[in-house]
């Protein structure tokens, strides 16, 4: 079931979504990393134990790219179309293994109509990614431009 369609007008600070969960294949991470980050600590389950991870790890880019898929497939916004204008503050905070179930926090942390086109604003999102034991092992600021309602009104 598609989520109502949501728009600038209708978020505040503190609203926030859950996403995932989301469980880790070793396969997955070997496929991805061979793929976009060809590195031993991701591609080769032996090196990998030898190195200072003590075993496979997923590519850093591999979670946020399966966070980016669990923000398409669960459309918090409904329908509502968004661009993403910027991520900051991207952070790796903890490894995440072939077995690990993640989950998403996803909350607003900031909304602001634009000035010289009304019709628009943007929003930022604080993601927050933890493991099954509660450790978060990915975080960042999300930018998203998002349309408003028509005649609504956040104050500028």
């Amino acid at each position: 079931m598609l989520n109502p369609d949501l728009f600038l007008d209708d978020l505040v600070i503190g609203d926030s979504w859950p996403g995932g969960p989301i469980t880790i294949a070793e396969a997955d991470i070997i496929r991805f990393a061979r793929e976009f980050d060809p590195q031993p600590m991701h591609t080769d389950p032996q090196a990998a134990a030898q190195g200072r991870f003590g075993g496979l790890i997923a590519s850093g880019w591999h979670v946020a790219s399966l966070v980016m898929r669990d923000f398409v497939d669960t459309a918090p916004f409904g329908a509502t179309p968004m661009l993403g204008l910027r991520v900051d503050e991207l952070q790796w905070l903890h490894p995440v293994r072939p077995g690990d179930t993640l989950h998403i926090r996803r909350e607003i942390v900031a909304v602001a109509r634009s000035r010289s086109k009304p019709d628009r604003g943007t929003i930022s999102m604080k993601m927050t990614v933890s493991n099954q034991d509660g450790a978060i092992v990915l975080s960042f600021l999300n930018l998203i431009q998002m349309p408003a309602r028509s005649g609504g009104g956040i104050a500028p």
